[in-house]
């Protein structure tokens, strides 16, 4: 590994490895160090969004993304009081603003990772290094230098080592050890669930396109239609991941069948509680987002709830953001405080409304639901759905494409690549 680079980001998640692109396309050399050895984490969100997939096409990535094995969805479903379903968004509402792609797109994450990281080696100023895991901070003179490191040599041994950097970015997630070891004030709010994530296969022809969450007392489900097999959330109330391992994987089957009859007869496909992995959903938020020679970005930033599925969008946009504000004096080796504090300043008021809407979207239909209160749907947000579609339609845009959303910078813009021609017998 070089000692030294000008821009190391740890974490080769959405944010890092679209930092990584980005920063790179400009000329800025840049290190992404990612602690798995590969992308394939179980469970990773998986919702492109419309301004994502806009994203990818500015950049030349466009083609590359749509050849992905992926699904498409169009409708938000849940479950009525009466019974049934009720559509409460409907992403084709979208056109009327001019989104170029009114659907989300749900692609495994490793897929998507993997076109980041190969477009990344194309660019001369970028190194990507699996399985290292940063393990501590290099501070000089009062600001972060770089981080230490131990690095899987692919043998069954690992080493040791540090690299050093003008700029170091924390792309590592919710539970972020460069978060930790920054002191940086954090604002948490609460959160009254858990999800709990498994799979369960899906067959020819059944569902696509739709998203759909189902309720029972106490507990619900979100139904995620991918390809090859359905992404099932679980969620309950927050604290009871012991009780529900401790009733053993039979009682998981029995919960699920009720909830889910339709899937009753698959959920012998579950043989081990092993295979359902449990996220501690938080939400919160750092008062400030760098020290000097650090920044934190998407979720070591703000870690955002599940619900909406908007985590991935905010810490891709979180990335063209950085990327626009800082390539010119990571350029010239004069990247300061006041730099890394106008990321923050353009990225704020989003990541507060996102974060607003999801503590409205708590309040009116998860924590209900989660503790038992309702069977199905209520609340304003959801009756105000119903009744207004102008309503219905600015919340999917709020959803889709995000309160501002970023365009690729001019210096990292590519023009697809032609595709080769295929030439026909007779023709």
């Amino acid at each position: 590994m070089m000692p030294r680079t000008t821009c190391c980001v740890v974490g080769g998640g959405p944010a890092g490895m679209m930092l990584g692109l980005l920063l790179a396309r400009a000329g800025v050399e840049v290190t992404v160090l990612e602690k798995h050895t590969d992308f394939r984490d179980d469970f990773r969100g998986d919702t492109v969004h419309p301004a994502t997939v806009d994203l990818l096409e500015d950049l030349g990535l466009g083609d590359r993304f749509a050849a992905l094995p992926r699904s498409r969805v169009t409708e938000v479903m849940l479950p009525a009081r009466a019974g049934g379903f009720e559509r409460v968004g409907d992403f084709a509402a979208l056109a009327r603003f001019g989104v170029r792609h009114p659907y989300m797109t749900i692609v495994p994450q490793w897929d998507l990772l993997t076109l980041l990281a190969d477009a990344g080696r194309a660019e001369p100023a970028f190194r990507l290094r699996m399985g290292t895991e940063a393990t501590s901070v290099i501070k000089e003179h009062g600001r972060v230098a770089g981080v230490r490191y131990r690095a899987d040599t692919g043998s069954g041994t690992r080493v040791d080592g540090e690299i050093r950097a003008d700029l170091t970015v924390a792309c590592d997630g919710r539970h972020s050890f460069l978060r930790a070891a920054s002191g940086l004030p954090v604002t948490t709010y609460k959160v009254p669930f858990d999800t709990w994530w498994f799979q369960l296969s899906r067959r020819a022809g059944e569902q696509s396109g739709v998203l759909s969450r189902t309720a029972g007392r106490g507990r619900f489900a979100v139904v995620i239609p991918r390809p090859g097999y359905f992404q099932i959330g679980y969620v309950a109330a927050k604290g009871t991941d012991g009780r529900l391992r401790a009733r053993g994987i039979a009682a998981f089957r029995d919960d699920i069948a009720e909830l889910l009859p339709d899937y009753a007869g698959r959920v012998g496909e579950l043989v081990s509680m092993d295979q359902v992995k449990h996220l501690d959903v938080r939400l919160n938020r750092l008062r400030r987002w760098h020290t000097d020679g650090l920044l934190c970005l998407g979720d070591a930033a703000h870690a955002m709830s599940p619900v909406g599925g908007m985590g991935v969008n905010l810490a891709v946009q979180d990335a063209v953001a950085a990327a626009t504000t800082l390539a010119e004096p990571l350029r010239r080796g004069a990247v300061g405080s006041s730099d890394l504090a106008r990321v923050r300043r353009r990225r704020l008021p989003a990541t507060v409304l996102v974060q607003t809407l999801q503590r409205i979207m708590h309040a009116d239909l998860a924590r209900p639901l989660a503790t038992g209160g309702l069977a199905g749907p209520a609340g304003p947000l959801l009756a105000a759905a119903r009744r207004f579609p102008l309503v219905q339609a600015l919340s999917v845009y709020l959803v889709g494409v995000g309160f501002r959303p970023e365009r690729a910078p001019a210096f990292a813009r590519r023009a697809p690549k032609p595709q080769p021609e295929i030439h026909q017998p007779g023709r």
